[in-house]
């Protein structure tokens, strides 16, 4: 008789087709201390990513780029060391580190293109695990740029711990990298056989997609879930189901799909959220997700997007 596991599955994880997805470094996080960046910036086979103000400096190489830099290249673009964060370690134990450079993107050579996060992920300029450190680097150095001062005293804070703690010389305070989670959802009529998308004026024309809003505090995913649905779309939702995930380095996101039960089926949008909303049958969902951003008629978020999956994976049955 075979055993019933709480791990049994069929297939891969869905949360590793999504962008940004697939990091493999090993991040050591239990080794952290005050000397791993020093010995990390002087390793043999370190390399990093080069970024500012939310764009990853990229060499030229034939029709394609290259995101890393070896540590001696970062010097055409005035790094800024001290502020740089040890992602980790890759199979060979060769570290990868992302550092924030001083260079202006306006003064660049021909050679090195200053591109930002989301058309790097769109145009398919970075791939697979690289995609993923890339993800790491800028959502920590986002997040150290913003947590420079000190929020109890004032004073100008310290990187610590190879830039994955920033401490307050003045007070003790220490600051931790922050993760905002954001609930992204498909809800789903299963009595009409429809599924819920929306618009928000800033998409691309005739893109529609899956609703989402942040996780408030006291909020568990469901309820997370259950509220946004409801107070952009007027729908509500019984049960929920979660999906994937996907790192969403704009600037540190961590976006958690769910399916839910839509209970009703009259739509009230708010207009301060969503240009439209509307259900959509498997036929329409399916010439939907068919066509590129872009395009005259509606269409999908690109393959990358948590969305375009959920979408996806809910007209192949794989939910």
């Amino acid at each position: 008789m075979e055993t019933l596991s709480l791990f049994n599955g069929n297939g891969p994880e869905p949360s590793s087709f999504v962008a940004f997805a697939g990091n493999r470094l090993e991040r050591r996080s239990e080794h952290r201390d005050d000397s791993v960046l020093e010995e990390a910036l002087a390793a043999a086979g370190a390399m990093a990513f080069a970024m500012r103000s939310g764009r990853a400096y990229l060499a030229k190489n034939g029709d394609g780029f290259d995101a890393l830099h070896d540590i001696a290249d970062l010097d055409a673009f005035s790094p800024d060391f001290e502020n740089a964060v040890v992602l980790g370690y890759t199979d060979s134990g060769a570290p990868r580190l992302a550092v924030p450079v001083k260079r202006d993107p306006d003064d660049l050579p021909d050679t090195i293109k200053a591109i930002d996060h989301r058309s790097i992920y769109m145009q398919g300029l970075v791939r697979g695990s690289e995609l993923g450190e890339l993800a790491q680097g800028a959502s920590l150095l986002a997040w150290a740029l913003s947590h420079r001062f000190c929020g109890r005293c004032g004073e100008k804070t310290r990187p610590r711990a190879g830039g994955y703690r920033r401490e307050c010389p003045s007070c003790g305070n220490q600051l931790f990298p922050r993760t905002d989670p954001v609930v992204i959802m498909l809800a789903v009529d299963e009595k009409t056989d429809r599924c819920l998308l929306g618009r928000s004026p800033h998409f691309a024309p005739g893109m529609y997609s899956c609703l989402a809003g942040f996780l408030e505090p006291g909020e568990t995913i469901e309820e997370a879930v259950r509220r946004e649905t409801l107070e952009e779309s007027g729908i509500r939702i019984g049960a929920v189901r979660y999906h994937a995930s996907q790192p969403w380095p704009m600037p540190h996101s961590l976006m958690i799909g769910c399916y839910g039960e839509a209970l009703s089926d009259r739509i009230t949008a708010d207009t301060r959220e969503l240009e439209d909303c509307r259900w959509f049958n498997r036929e329409e969902t399916a010439e939907i997700l068919s066509r590129r951003v872009g395009s005259d008629s509606f269409n999908s978020p690109p393959p990358g997007a948590i969305a375009h999956h959920l979408i996806r994976d809910w007209l192949a049955g794989n939910v």
